[in-house]
């Protein structure tokens, strides 16, 4: 059985602060062929599906795909704040490059 990612503090604290689940909302974290590199993130707020893995802490939940789940086995899903701006960031021991964007990726 594969590792499921993780979800840092970090990640689930930023989720309280925009009121994700206050408005039934979740971050979906997939993985879908296209990008730069091969494969690309595509990281949104969304409401939660059938087939969906659902990491939750304090009411906040992060929502993963049965097809995407395989290729985010043992990753770690956080959040950054930078000077280009804040996002929620993967990373990712199954890709094997990845492209400066930090969105796509290969394996």
């Amino acid at each position: 059985m594969n590792m499921p990612p993780k979800v840092t503090d970090r990640a689930f604290e930023r989720l309280a602060e925009i009121g994700a689940a206050a408005e039934g909302r979740a971050l979906r974290v997939a993985v879908e062929g296209g990008g730069c590199s091969g494969f690309q993130y595509d990281i949104r707020l969304d409401e939660p599906a059938e087939d969906d893995l659902v990491l939750e802490r304090n009411g906040e939940r992060v929502l993963v795909d049965s097809v995407s789940l395989p290729f985010l086995a043992g990753a770690v899903i956080d959040f950054t704040e930078e000077l280009i701006g804040a996002r929620f960031t993967i990373d990712n021991p199954n890709a094997s490059s990845s492209c400066g964007c930090g969105v796509s990726f290969s394996m």
